[in-house]
């Protein structure tokens, strides 16, 4: 994966992923963290792995969350792993 804190992996049109990234933005503006969002159809083998299980939010390369991201519970993942 990247070398951002936070991962998401989505896809192009997909609205659940344009959510999970506008929250991923959020929380990641307020707590300083980086992060990057990758298509899953650039990787065959993300592709493989995650078909139509998209977004999938990793933080410090460990999934976190698969389809929906609370805001909260985002910003405690990432102040546990500071």
């Amino acid at each position: 994966m990247d070398q951002a804190r936070v991962v998401v992996l989505v896809r192009n049109g997909c609205h659940l992923c344009e959510q999970a990234v506008a929250i991923v933005d959020a929380v990641c503006a307020r707590t300083g963290a980086t992060w990057a969002a990758v298509d899953v159809d650039s990787d065959p083998a993300l592709r493989a792995e995650y078909t139509d299980h998209v977004p999938v939010t990793f933080v410090d390369g460990v999934r976190h969350a698969l389809w929906q991201v609370d805001a909260a519970e985002l910003a405690a993942a990432l102040a546990a792993g500071t």
